[in-house]
């Protein structure tokens, strides 16, 4: 069995993160893409970089891409099939002699009844629990790099925060971080992170208008956080299917509720790093924030 670690989802969010944080370590690493052409910015962040297409349609492509693998980082799609490709992937793994697999999971997966979000990623969990390999579970709140990804549009062009949650305080965390430690997890020569689940935060729980301050302070520009009605943020979404529309409403409720704003130690327990802070994220990508010239 190679050392080799592939890395699902690798041209997203968290999964660029850990391939760049995998590769610096000096690790094999093969990233997973759907595209080989979009994976090409993969290569250009480390040459050594293998790239292998998955096309969750086609099961060949995923026995192709995890044999010879001893890790696997397993971000699924969020998709109306997420929980059967998931699974797709467990059973392919086993098949093929993986020795562990870490999945991204989402905080308060664990929760019962919970939100729809939770109880797909928590399906799978237990699904990867009762498989017989070794695993360990992530479970990040919500990105700071979706204020980019998702509301970035709206900050640029008319320097508002658009969100249905009220005064709700939600501890975000940066996708860098989620991915420290995630390489962590990969890295470690030991069982010590077999069968753990690990919450991940931010430092700190923050309002929208918090965060529209932080934007603002790093952009150099007025940026104001408007709490939407939920019938508002519906309507926005009303071309999107109606499992994505209700799952992503339920969980803005969730946040509006103050249930999203517990604070995890552990990405400073596993990386030796505070986790970044919302202001320290602004910073970073203020250019990201500023208007199209």
């Amino acid at each position: 069995m190679s050392h080799t670690i592939l890395v699902t989802g690798a041209t997203g969010t968290v999964g660029s993160e850990l391939v760049k944080a995998l590769a610096n370590r000096g690790l094999t690493v093969r990233a997973g893409v759907h595209s080989l052409i979009k994976g090409d910015r993969l290569k250009q962040l480390n040459p050594e970089v293998q790239l292998v297409e998955i096309d969750y349609a086609r099961p060949e492509t995923l026995h192709v891409a995890l044999t010879g693998v001893e890790r696997v980082f397993m971000l699924t799609p969020f998709s109306e099939d997420q929980v059967e490709i998931g699974k797709r992937i467990i059973d392919a793994a086993k098949q093929v002699g993986v020795q562990q697999v870490v999945k991204l999971s989402v905080a308060g997966a664990e929760v019962t009844p919970g939100i729809q979000l939770g109880r797909w990623h928590r399906e799978v969990e237990q699904y990867l629990e009762q498989s017989g390999l070794a695993y360990t579970l992530l479970r990040p709140g919500g990105f700071m790099q979706n204020f980019l990804n998702y509301n970035g549009e709206d900050i640029r062009r008319e320097g508002r925060l658009y969100m249905p949650i009220g005064d709700g305080r939600v501890s975000y965390i940066d996708a860098r971080d989620i991915a420290a430690v995630a390489a962590v997890v990969l890295s470690a020569t030991g069982p010590e992170h077999h069968g753990q689940a690990y919450t991940l935060s931010g430092p700190a729980a923050v309002s929208g208008s918090e965060v529209a301050t932080a934007i603002s302070q790093a952009s150099g520009r007025p940026v104001s956080y408007v709490d939407v009605p939920e019938e508002a943020a519906a309507q926005a979404m009303a071309e999107a299917p109606a499992w994505l529309r209700g799952s992503m409403l339920e969980l803005q409720r969730l946040y509006k509720a103050g249930h999203a704003a517990g604070v995890s130690p552990v990405v400073e327990q596993l990386t030796g790093c505070p986790p970044r802070s919302i202001g320290q994220f602004t910073l970073d990508f203020q250019q990201q924030f500023q208007p199209a010239s």
